[in-house]
């Protein structure tokens, strides 16, 4: 446990932890990023409470989420990125200190993973963010007066294929499988067909 005494090893988990936390925002419930958050949680947790802290170096990191914000929710406006970037570069230069009060983490280092960890995050948000404003790729009023042919015999209940996939369908004419039908309306994901053949 000795290696998490040193603030570099303290801050690269606490780095990893946060960022295992966005990506299971949008990716819940697989159980796998959930535990890597606890465990890293758990041992920053005991690297930090032995660590002293600089309380300004903290807020200067929160201070840092804004203008990233900012930059996630409007996307021709990245430049709000750069404030993110240095303020929580700086933050995480000085977030744990020396006896001499001196910066206990390499600058360096604090310096490449802020600039990945915001950058990454950023894409990722942006995905998550598009993913969210996307229109359905299949839109079911597009397949009404299409014709398709009967999988099964359609009455009550059955099975058309149309626009290249087989869909549950109803009929108030029997349909006998093999035989064009032709949609007419939707209930939610049933198609209303009637036969498209006028000899029906």
């Amino acid at each position: 446990m000795d290696l998490l005494l040193d603030p570099n090893v303290a801050y690269m988990i606490l780095v990893v932890g946060f960022v295992l936390g966005v990506l299971a925002l949008f990716t819940p419930g697989t159980g796998f990023l959930e535990a890597g958050i606890l465990f890293a949680i758990l041992l920053a947790g005991y690297a930090i409470i032995r660590q002293p802290i600089n309380l300004w170096a903290l807020i200067l990191l929160a201070v840092g989420v804004i203008p990233f914000l900012i930059a996630l929710r409007r996307y021709k406006q990245w430049y709000y990125l750069v404030p993110a970037i240095l303020s929580i570069v700086v933050g995480s230069i000085f977030l744990f200190r020396t006896e001499s009060g001196s910066p206990a983490i390499n600058p360096a280092l604090a310096s490449l993973m802020s600039v990945i960890t915001v950058v990454m995050l950023w894409l990722i948000g942006r995905k998550g963010l598009e993913a969210l404003t996307l229109q359905p790729s299949q839109d079911l009023t597009a397949l009404i007066g299409q014709t398709g042919i009967a999988r099964s015999d359609i009455r009550q209940s059955g099975t058309i294929y149309v626009a290249g996939e087989e869909w549950t369908a109803r009929s108030e004419k029997l349909i006998r499988e093999g035989r064009a039908a032709r949609v007419v309306a939707r209930e939610g994901l049933v198609l209303m067909v009637e036969p498209a053949d006028s000899d029906e």
